[in-house]
């Protein structure tokens, strides 16, 4: 009885990263996801007219800034350890 209660433990499957993590890396993604959201679009149709709406602050600053807040919330969720004790 012992030798098939040990199998099915071993059997059992474990999540790398705890509930936690995950949480922060849903997080990350959605800064990333918004940031390239925001930084889409101002082209022209006509190939000949320019568009100076390519450079507003919005693509120019604030999306890259949100994705790499992003990218930063994803290393924060890597290495949190919600089992440590203080």
């Amino acid at each position: 009885m012992g030798e098939k209660k040990r199998r099915e433990e071993a059997k059992k499957q474990e999540f790398l990263f705890e509930r936690k993590n995950y949480l922060f890396m849903l997080i990350g993604i959605a800064f990333i996801v918004l940031g390239f959201v925001l930084m889409a679009g101002g082209g022209s149709d006509d190939p000949n007219v320019f568009n100076p709406e390519i450079y507003s602050w919005r693509r120019i600053r604030l999306a890259p800034a949100l994705i790499l807040v992003g990218f930063g919330v994803e290393v924060y969720a890597i290495l949190l350890n919600p089992n440590k004790n203080d």
